[in-house]
């Protein structure tokens, strides 16, 4: 883990509310791995001392990505961010996704946002030759990630809410045609998705192993404020420092489902 001062490259709204901004990080690349998250400095003066956790989007060469959404004031000054302007990084941060050295065949299933760690991860499978199919979900075709920014052998597969692109309804829909023959299933997304995993994991329990990336507030990032704990079958977990991921499995889901 390091603070580094990243200059951005570009900063563009590719979707409905959501930007993707690219920074010079040359420090912070070579040691980040999937599933990992940085710090982020947003804003100036008293307000916005607190950062705010980013995961890790792309990766190339000494460049970084993070993909977000405009939620709040500090998002809403991170999208005002242009080329040349300097960011205040700390990271990378957490412990992220495992491919396992025997898995060829990786199935990917985001929720909406929840896209951004998956990118990442999928530009390490490819490199490592596995064959990667990624279902994506979304309540209308606007707020689908666009396909132009996926690795080029990755296999999209959609689903929206509306019915407008793929197969209506949930992403978690389209898991029983697809699960089959998985070496290894990875997802994020919001809890919800997860709760709906959890109860089809009864009828697949492929799911039962799944690596879920959870998406909490946190404070400190750093396992010090003990805001982002959660319940495990292992007992208190904290997601900025064991996670933010962890296997569908060990969480601790309400016993009633969506």
């Amino acid at each position: 883990m390091r603070q580094a001062e990243a200059t951005v490259i570009s900063n563009n709204k590719i979707m409905p509310g959501v930007y993707l901004i690219w920074l010079d990080c040359t420090t912070l690349t070579p040691e980040a791995k999937p599933g990992q998250f940085v710090m982020v400095r947003c804003g100036d003066g008293e307000k916005f001392q607190l950062r705010r956790p980013f995961s890790i989007h792309q990766i190339d060469g000494k460049r970084l990505a993070l993909l977000f959404n405009v939620v709040g004031r500090g998002t809403h000054w991170l999208s005002q961010r242009q080329a040349g302007d300097s960011l205040d990084l700390l990271g990378p941060l957490g412990n992220g996704y495992t491919i396992y050295p025997n898995s060829k065949k990786l199935l990917l299933v985001a929720g909406g946002i929840g896209v951004a760690p998956l990118v990442f991860l999928a530009q390490k499978a490819v490199k490592q030759g596995c064959s990667i199919t990624l279902l994506l979900g979304a309540p209308t075709t606007a707020q689908l990630y666009p396909k132009n920014l996926l690795p080029p052998k990755v296999k999209l597969i959609t689903a929206t809410e509306d019915g407008t692109s793929g197969k209506r309804g949930m992403v978690t829909n389209l898991l029983p045609d697809y699960i089959d023959g998985a070496d290894q299933v990875f997802a994020c997304g919001p809890v919800s998705m997860y709760k709906t995993m959890n109860a089809l994991s009864e009828q697949l329990p492929q799911l039962k192993s799944a690596q879920i990336s959870l998406e909490v507030r946190m404070g400190c990032g750093l396992g010090v404020c003990y805001g982002c704990t959660v319940k495990t079958k292992n007992g208190l977990r904290q997601v900025c420092k064991d996670g933010p991921v962890f296997d569908l499995d060990d969480i601790s889901f309400p016993t009633h489902h969506p």
